[in-house]
């Protein structure tokens, strides 16, 4: 059985739900049953045979076209796991776009970032790329950064606090560096942060990284190990929105990808297009009346 959320107009539901059950039906995935929205949240939820739920997916996107939705396999609970990426996800920013705008070159490394993240470049090799740039920059540079650019996505704080206060434990796992991610994850709350780390030497960059590199690869592998810790068959919860994000969306129960690039959204089975974070909590069945703030 395939269970699907979706934030939906009611007034809307009953029409498109006709056309959402003859899509369903002509790709394999018959509707068993639909739960209309009954409180503030709107959300519409369908009960699905079987079927694909790339597919699934696919018919809701044609026909209801939601600000956020979810797909998954048996009943849907609140995750022991919660990892998620940084930039532009809990954050509103590309941190190394931010930080080269002190340096003057913002444009020059912005685009290497968005190519980057749409997954036209090997990841690693692009952020030695743009950290060389930043070679001589004063680290105070780094604090300012923090203090002028960098805000919480809307919803994180809560999405964060929530899942905290409901016995979740949650993991900030970023390409970015930790001179951001350490005070980001203390501003929402995360339990643990794995990241890159700039060289520093007389307190300027020295335009090189110190240790391995937190890819994609990692980002998936600390979410198996977080996972195993917990225990056999815990649901997990992941959030991204770039290619660096690709497998840790993969590997989790409810992967999401908030606001995305193309290659991350059509793998993750959970999608934020248009709402806020707490968009995640509505689509999981949290109650607002437990909804926490940082």
């Amino acid at each position: 059985m395939l269970i699907a959320r979706l934030i939906a107009e009611t007034s809307e539901c009953e029409t498109r739900l006709d056309a959402l059950s003859r899509a369903l039906a002509g790709a394999g995935a018959p509707l068993a049953a639909a739960a209309m929205p009954a409180r503030e949240d709107e959300v519409l939820e369908l009960h699905i045979e079987d079927g694909d739920p790339a597919a699934v997916l696919a018919a809701i996107d044609a026909t209801f076209t939601p600000p956020a939705m979810l797909v998954a396999r048996d009943a849907i609970e609140v995750p022991a796991l919660f990892v998620s990426d940084m930039d532009s996800t809990m954050i509103g920013q590309e941190c190394i776009d931010e930080l080269a705008d002190y340096a003057g070159i913002k444009p020059q490394i912005a685009e290497i970032t968005e190519r980057a993240m749409q997954g036209e470049l090997d990841f690693e090799a692009a952020l030695r790329e743009r950290v060389a740039l930043l070679a001589g920059l004063d680290e105070s540079a780094i604090h300012a950064c923090l203090a002028e650019r960098i805000t919480a996505t809307p919803g994180a704080k809560t999405l964060v606090a929530t899942l905290a206060a409901l016995g979740t434990r949650t993991v900030l796992v970023t390409g970015g560096f930790h001179h951001f991610a350490d005070p980001v994850a203390e501003m929402l709350g995360f339990h643990r942060v794995v990241g890159n780390r700039l060289g520093v030497e007389g307190g300027k960059l020295t335009g090189g990284l110190v240790g391995p590199i937190t890819d994609s690869a990692v980002k998936a592998a600390v979410l198996a190990e977080e996972a195993s810790v917990l225990g056999e068959g815990v649901h997990s919860l992941a959030t991204g929105d770039g290619a660096n994000d690709i497998p840790m969306i993969e590997a989790a129960t409810y992967g999401f990808a908030y606001r995305a690039k193309p290659k991350a959204r059509a793998v993750a089975n959970g999608r934020v297009d248009a709402c806020d974070l707490t968009a995640v909590l509505t689509l999981l069945g949290v109650p607002r009346v437990e909804w926490r703030e940082a």
